[in-house]
């Protein structure tokens, strides 16, 4: 060790009489929200619960700002967006058993999309731990079981002294390229003990960069060098990683069109020369990239929707960076380079030594886009398109979106364009309803400056209705757009098209407009021709506001087949 490093790790003297003189009154609960804090969090989400009030009460002692949804699996989408939008640990606190487990559904999309929500869930107390049938509320035989599944980490506390421990490595865990959900659970009895540790000062959970090898680095810009028709396909890890800017330029440097997955929307210029924008459920695009000799495929696992559904078959040489080295080389054979998206991109420019000039490579993007446009033209749906041209037409550039799994958003995978990176999020990753409007509200709290869209069908509007409470209550600046069409729009078609006619999918709702304005918030029915303006001017007013569209719109026809 050098003589500086002990200097560090030496408290001054000032440190050392905090230490020794902590304040009265503490408890396990204040050492969570002063790790949290010591960390770098200002922002929690949560929802209290019986085992968990030690960390709520704590809240009052610090100075962390708490944002509190009405169902844990909102307000665990709420934080997954806080997440996706800032790039920092979105805490979430929960309480034991059903409020732990109502959360699961949005720690798997989260776990999908990669977003780092730090999960910190109560326990019964200490003694009822081990599997017993103890008869404490909320108990489970064992909690861990339900999340260790779904997140990337579980960190158990036991004592108040592992708490800062625990946390600092969960949090280092979700910033792990690629981010991720964690889960730490403290039994109740360990958050309400009496503590006269010293106050939790700064921590260091700095995750290590998943960097490339260089030897692969050398074998990959070699391949795209001496490629005749690179392509290359960018996935989430790129808006995560935030590498659009590399992207561009080695795009540019190799002449090679790129197509973006929908979970990596946004990710390179919609009208660029070289952009094939984001239709991956065509035959056209998936015949464009099977013939690449070279395919160049960054931050994606090439999973279920970015392979058109298993179709894709590439014949060219593969090159897949990805910071999840379980997706590397998952469904094809290829160069699998396991680094972050960004670090990757960076070698890759820096190795390649000379420009690789294509002039046909724009021609050959306008040709296969020109294709697609025939074949959606042909299938006579100019009021789905009008109804998407609308949306985007209403919508800031640099204001984020967020979709539900409903018909439009699925329109919008393909044919949105995201102007900005990081702009547009659904729920595609593990694709559970309800998604739009709380994760939306989670975006508006990272950053109020802009105004934020939310779109859901009126099927997955109800999972998220009570949520207009919230909007309200935090005077959230979300416009959330309802397609209401009567019931499960995409399963309607699903099942139209498989058994000749639709089971369990029509759905009473309620007036949508009237109930949104019971919440306070105003609302307005519109129409195809005049949503574009009522869109605008929802968006332009302060606070949250709804916009029903009542519309049937339908998907065009897939092309994997």
């Amino acid at each position: 060790m050098s003589h500086d490093h002990d200097a560090v790790l030496r408290p001054t003297a000032a440190q050392t009489e905090a230490a020794l003189n902590p304040p009265p009154g503490r408890n396990g609960g204040d050492l969570v929200v002063e790790t949290l804090s010591g960390l770098g969090a200002t922002t929690v989400f949560g929802l209290p619960g019986q085992h968990a009030l030690g960390m709520f009460d704590a809240l009052r002692r610090s100075s962390l700002s708490y944002v509190g949804l009405r169902v844990e699996n909102n307000t665990g989408f709420a934080a997954d967006a806080y997440g996706r939008i800032t790039g920092e640990v979105a805490p979430l606190l929960l309480s034991t058993g059903p409020g732990a487990l109502m959360s699961l559904a949005a720690l798997q999309e989260a776990a999908a999309g990669s977003s780092p929500v730090l999960a910190i869930g109560s326990q019964v107390p200490v003694a009822g731990l081990g599997g017993g049938r103890h008869g404490y509320l909320h108990e489970l035989r064992d909690q861990q079981a339900s999340f260790r599944d779904v997140v990337k980490s579980v960190h158990t506390v036991r004592t108040p002294s592992q708490i800062p421990s625990a946390i600092a490595a969960a949090w280092e865990s979700a910033l792990t390229a690629p981010h991720g959900p964690v889960w730490v659970e403290i039994p109740q009895d360990v958050l309400l003990a009496p503590t006269s540790l010293p106050v939790v000062t700064a921590m260091d959970a700095t995750p290590d960069e998943v960097v490339p090898r260089p030897e692969l680095t050398a074998v990959a810009a070699d391949l795209l060098s001496r490629a005749e028709r690179p392509a290359i396909i960018a996935g989430g890890g790129v808006v995560r990683a935030d590498a659009s800017g590399k992207l561009l330029a080695l795009a540019e440097l190799v002449d090679a069109p790129v197509i973006t997955t929908f979970g990596g929307k946004g990710a390179f210029p919609w009208e660029h020369p070289l952009s094939l924008q984001s239709w991956l459920e065509d035959r056209h695009m998936t015949d464009f990239l099977e013939d690449a000799d070279v395919l160049l495929v960054v931050g994606s696992g090439l999973g279920e929707l970015s392979s058109n559904y298993h179709t894709f078959t590439p014949r060219g040489r593969v090159v897949q960076i990805e910071a999840d080295a379980g997706k590397l080389e998952s469904n094809h054979p290829a160069l699998g380079i396991h680094a972050d998206a960004r670090l990757a991109l960076s070698a890759l420019l820096e190795t390649i030594e000379a420009p690789r000039e294509d002039p046909r490579a724009p021609e050959r993007v306008t040709t296969v886009l020109a294709k697609v446009r025939e074949r959606i033209a042909a299938q006579d749906l100019t009021l789905e398109q009008e109804v998407l041209a609308s949306v985007r037409a209403a919508l800031p550039d640099a204001s984020p979106s967020f979709w539900d799994m409903t018909i439009l958003a699925y329109w919008a995978w393909s044919a949105f364009d995201a102007r900005r990176p990081n702009t547009m999020h659904s729920a595609q990753g593990a694709g559970g309803l309800g998604y739009g409007f709380p994760a939306a509200l989670g975006a508006a709290i990272a950053d109020p400056s802009h105004p934020v869209l939310a779109v859901s069908g009126d099927g997955g509007a109800m999972y998220s209705i009570a949520e207009l409470a919230t909007a309200r209550q935090y005077d959230l600046p979300v416009t959330w757009l309802i397609v209401d069409d009567g019931g499960y729009g995409i399963l309607r078609e699903y099942m139209s098209d498989a058994f000749g006619e639709a089971t369990a999918t029509e759905l009473t709702r309620p007036d949508f407009v009237a109930l949104a304005e019971s919440f306070g918030v105003p609302g307005v029915r519109s129409s195809p021709e005049t949503l574009r303006a009522d869109l605008a001017k929802a968006l332009a007013e302060p606070g949250p506001s709804v916009v029903v569209l009542p519309a049937v719109l339908r998907m065009f026809e897939p092309t994997h087949l």
